[in-house]
């Protein structure tokens, strides 16, 4: 083959496109982030987990009204060689109690599993953004994946073309034995680096289908990166402001505080009101016996052993622990948005140290490709000037993965990767529709009851 026919397969390869030709039903970002949220396995368990939460607040609301419960037997008496004849009796009662004085403890209770509640949406906020960073992640490394596995095509067609035109040269005596084995090596070190790239777009494929929740098809690389604070110091004020771990610790602090009031309580006399009514029929009798009672009881600690200071110091120091906590989150989330920072500047910096690696390899290789076909430049200085282009495109590849990837972490470091910030075209979950059915504990068939079993029914869980 003639230099000439070379150089310009080498020129033609570099004018293809390494992402390809984008189709109309391309995945976007957007898309992918929108299925990751819809098919989300860890969103429903920790959904779940905010129900059970939901539950806490119906039992302790539950303590505050008066409890019903009925009871009845029925029983035989009879003696043995007496002669005497077996007596046949039935009983039903009624038995109802409420609590009419415990010092504010139980109400104390329902308002520390409501912030529990709180701090639970919370926890979920944090699982949302977890799910829609990864998914983020998955998306662009597949985009990064795909692309070097292009380059590593074309890189493979030209180092073909050029041992092709060596092995002739060397037929015609023009080169010696050398030139062609260093075009074989390069020829087998370009297979092994497209095999690793096909292995690494697998595997980016595997991780895809998880964190999105089906196979990829046809990605569409997003256009812009997502709006960023001017600063470093403007992320960390958003941050301490809106981080959902912030804010659950926040609730936590505040059912601590609850939890540590009502232990105290415990030294409050506690009151309630009884009552019953029962109905006994003794079948050998024609008297039935009817009846009722009415009781107030008051009843208080005098010797616990020691169990109610117990309770009071542990409820103090896991209050105590919830506030170093708090402390300590808000210098790890404020560190973590500096980090986040960092990193996003340097994917800048090396995004546009490339695109300028880029423009200096191209010129290079369009100058080494002109003085080889006047002789002055050989066909390995050709492939070695494609090499160094092709480094730098796949460098460039990588920044622009490592630039999306750091925004979207900075995002999420600022508690601003949700659904709602990102304005995602999701059924959005709302975490208050369960919570306004069971926070008064309806009783199972009243229509608050039987609207919740239509919620449960929805959701697939009854």
């Amino acid at each position: 083959m003639k230099r000439s026919s070379i150089l310009a397969t080498l020129a033609a390869s570099f004018a293809l496109s390494v992402t390809g030709a984008t189709t109309a039903s391309a995945e976007t970002l957007r898309q992918a982030m929108t299925s990751a949220y819809n098919h989300s396995g860890l969103l429903e368990q920790n959904r779940a987990l905010l129900r059970a939460a939901d539950e806490d607040v119906a039992q302790a609301a539950a303590a505050l009204m008066p409890v019903v419960n009925w009871s009845s037997f029925a029983r035989r008496d009879f003696s043995i060689g007496t002669g005497t004849p077996a007596t046949h009796s039935m009983n039903v009662s009624l038995n109802a109690q409420i609590t009419l004085y415990d010092g504010g403890a139980n109400k104390l209770a329902l308002e520390a599993a409501k912030e529990s509640v709180l701090a639970t949406r919370q926890s979920l906020i944090s699982v949302e953004q977890q799910v829609l960073f990864t998914a983020v992640e998955a998306f662009m490394n597949l985009i990064r994946e795909a692309e070097t596995v292009a380059l590593r095509e074309n890189n493979l067609r030209v180092i073909k073309e050029e041992l092709r035109a060596a092995q002739d040269r060397f037929d015609v005596g023009e080169i010696t034995k050398t030139d062609v084995a260093l075009a074989e090596a390069r020829l087998a070190a370009s297979e092994s680096a497209l095999a690793a790239a096909r292995g690494n777009l697998a595997a980016a494929k595997a991780v895809y289908r998880e964190a999105v929740g089906k196979r990829a098809g046809e990605l569409s690389a997003p256009k812009a990166l997502p709006s960023m604070p001017a600063n470093a110091d403007a992320a960390a004020a958003i941050a301490l402001r809106t981080h959902p771990e912030i804010k659950r610790l926040q609730h936590d602090i505040k059912a601590a505080d609850l939890n540590v009031a009502r232990i105290e309580k415990s030294y409050e006399p506690k009151v309630t009101l009884g009552g019953s009514l029962s109905y006994t029929n003794t079948l050998n009798s024609t008297l039935d016996q009817k009846g009722g009672s009415l009781s107030l009881n008051a009843s208080g600690p005098i010797y616990s052993g020691g169990q109610i200071p117990s309770l009071i110091r542990k409820t103090k120091a896991q209050r105590d622990a919830a506030r170093s906590g708090l402390h300590l989150a808000r210098h790890q989330i404020e560190r973590q948005v500096y980090s986040a920072y960092a990193l996003l500047d340097v994917a800048r910096a090396s995004r546009v140290a490339s695109e300028q690696q880029i423009r200096a390899a191209q010129v290079a290789f369009r100058g080494i490709r002109e003085e080889a076909t006047l002789g002055s430049r050989t066909t390995l200085d050709v492939l070695n000037a494609e090499n160094e282009l092709l480094d730098a495109r796949a460098a460039e590849i990588s920044a622009i993965t490592d630039e999306y990837v750091a925004a979207y972490r900075l995002l999420a470091q600022m508690g601003r990767l949700t659904v709602d910030v990102l304005n995602l075209p999701v059924q959005k979950y709302d975490p208050t529709t369960y919570y306004n059915l069971v926070k008064d504990a309806p009783a199972a068939k009243t229509p608050q009851g039987q609207a919740l079993d239509r919620v449960l029914k929805s959701l697939g869980k009854n």
